[in-house]
């Protein structure tokens, strides 16, 4: 034990070269949430529960990704949140480090503590709580269906998390409730959501001051079990979520287009012919899969802004493009369709 406390101490993560970080296996990392930003935030969530009068205060620890384990009342916090060096390789890595403001890191610790409470004090066991939320042994699914004017959930972390699942419902309307000035009675006035915060409300008031039914949990993926190198941990991690890089599509445009030439002049740019043409592929591809237009919308911009980057253009006859593109899109938006992913290969972990 003596040695491999040694061994943490002579890591510096101030000083030590991003090429040595990389090598060094997750649990070797000296860090810990005491004595740091995160230790802020946590007492801060504590002294929102206080103020609802909740009595129960989860414990937190540092874990792979954000995260409450199914059924044990404890919160996991990202390891790359508990030193900036860390956290400034997360951003690196993939773009954006989930978390890393105060604010942001609070919502993500709301919502966590709306599982921790379903499953210390079993309110998802009660009947009027599957009446409103729906069944929450539904099975999780690889996506899940958006709908962005429904008033029928609240709005708090992004992505209309609260549509992906009855438990998610649940919690995102807890971490709403639970949010100091809020004011959810004004601001979902007129929604049927407003009812679930009113049961959210009725519920809490039931186990104020009251112990709760399991009160201890297991710490799993904490980062002190976790073997894997940084440099394995997000080469992994970003083939998960490959989808979410510039290049992701860069690949299959090569095929479709052509690199800038200076020897070739006065070819359409590839975004120019896209973005003429794009209320018909726009049209044509809702048409033969089903898929929202807004959805498709989106992918074609980031098609569109993409081929701009890359100074792409349409070397080949444009009905032999669009025939290509619009097959190209089509497969990446029924694969959307099935599996919750443009790849189609992806599986989602419950948070």
């Amino acid at each position: 034990m003596k040695n491999f406390l040694d061994k943490k101490k002579r890591i510096d993560l101030d000083t030590i070269k991003q090429e040595d970080l990389l090598k060094l296996r997750i649990c070797d990392l000296p860090i810990q949430i005491e004595g740091t930003w995160l230790q802020d935030c946590i007492q801060q969530l504590y002294k929102e529960l206080d103020g609802k009068g909740i009595n129960f205060k989860p414990e937190c620890y540092l874990a792979d990704e954000w995260l409450t384990p199914e059924n044990e009342p404890v919160i996991g916090i990202p390891f790359y949140l508990a030193h900036p060096e860390l956290t400034r390789l997360e951003k690196k890595m993939m773009l954006e480090a989930e978390g890393d403001t105060k604010d942001g890191c609070m919502k993500l610790l709301r919502h966590e503590t709306g599982h921790v409470l379903s499953y210390a004090y079993r309110l998802h066991k009660k009947r009027k709580w599957r009446k409103i939320f729906g069944s929450p042994s539904q099975e999780y699914g690889d996506t899940y269906k958006v709908r962005p004017y429904s008033k029928s959930y609240v709005r708090h972390l992004e992505g209309y998390y609260a549509q992906f699942h009855p438990d998610e419902d649940f919690v995102e309307t807890c971490a709403v409730w639970l949010t100091p000035g809020s004011e959810w009675q004004k601001h979902y006035a007129g929604w049927k959501a407003l009812k679930k915060l009113q049961y959210v409300d009725y519920l809490i008031e039931g186990i104020k001051d009251k112990a709760p039914l399991v009160s201890k949990g297991r710490k799993l993926w904490h980062y002190r079990k976790l073997k894997i190198t940084l440099k394995n941990f997000y080469r992994r991690k970003q083939l998960l979520r490959a989808e979410d890089f510039p290049d992701f599509h860069d690949d299959n445009l090569m095929k479709i287009f052509s690199l800038f030439d200076e020897t070739i002049k006065g070819l359409p740019t590839a975004n120019e012919l896209l973005w003429k043409n794009r209320r018909r592929i726009l049209n044509d591809i809702a048409f033969w899969t089903g898929e929202k237009k807004y959805v498709i919308n989106d992918l074609l911009k980031d098609i569109v802004k993409r081929s701009r980057e890359l100074k792409l253009v349409a070397k080949d006859n444009e009905q032999i493009i669009l025939m290509s593109l619009t097959a190209y899109i089509t497969t990446l938006i029924m694969n959307y369709l099935y599996t919750g992913w443009y790849r189609g290969d992806k599986k989602k972990r419950k948070k």
